[in-house]
């Protein structure tokens, strides 16, 4: 502390290891989450991912972040934890399974703009990170469930650029089809199975290690 602070009598309020206290707050906030009724479970892991991330401990703060979602899709809260998702790309960005995560619930939430751009950063992230044949099989999975020919048409193309020709050709014959035999034509069990597959894609994302 300087000469000035102490003579105006400032005590700081971050030290080395983070903001002062900040652990017993953290303490305090799982503690929250742990006993708070379903649909509000998700908040204190978010605000104990924002006080981890004040402390700059990016890696716990991921873990809360990666916690809230769960909470929040669970608690069907999709927006909520579409937010939180994109907190974690700002810390880690291109994380290849948050951006899958995201794009499951763009698809949930027929924010099909966003979808297409989640697809594509989700695409050059997997192909970059050395995970083709798990985006390809992804791809797929998302395809195989959605009737809209622009995201058919972009999740062909991305197949493409993953080296998938045969699976590429399959899915922009199920775009010139209107859909895949399995897609979901009834609004709200495709919004439910996309956000099934959101929370599958976010534990995959917390057993096997972030980012992937």
């Amino acid at each position: 502390m300087s000469r000035i602070s102490q003579w105006m009598g400032f005590k700081p309020y971050f030290s080395k290891k983070g903001p002062k206290g900040w652990e017993t707050k953290l303490a305090k906030l799982e503690s929250e989450a742990t006993n708070a009724p379903l649909g509000f479970r998700g908040q204190p892991l978010n605000q104990a991912g924002d006080l981890c991330l004040k402390a700059d401990d990016h890696a716990r703060a991921l873990q809360y972040y990666g916690r809230a979602i769960n909470a929040l899709l669970q608690d069907e809260h999709p927006e909520a934890a579409r937010g939180v998702a994109t907190k974690i790309l700002r810390i880690h960005p291109g994380a290849i399974r948050t951006l899958y995560t995201l794009t499951w619930l763009d698809l949930a939430a027929h924010h099909m703009a966003s979808a297409l751009t989640h697809l594509r950063e989700y695409t050059e992230a997997a192909e970059r990170g050395g995970q083709k044949s798990r985006a390809a099989e992804a791809i797929v999975e998302m395809a195989k469930l959605v009737e809209e020919r622009e995201f058919l048409n972009a999740a062909g193309d991305a197949l493409g650029r993953l080296g998938f020709y045969d699976l590429a050709d399959r899915v922009h014959a199920w775009a010139d089809a209107g859909g895949s035999p399995d897609a979901i034509h009834d609004v709200a069990e495709f919004r439910t199975q996309c956000i099934r597959e959101a929370i599958g894609s976010n534990d995959q994302r917390k057993t096997k290690g972030f980012p992937a």
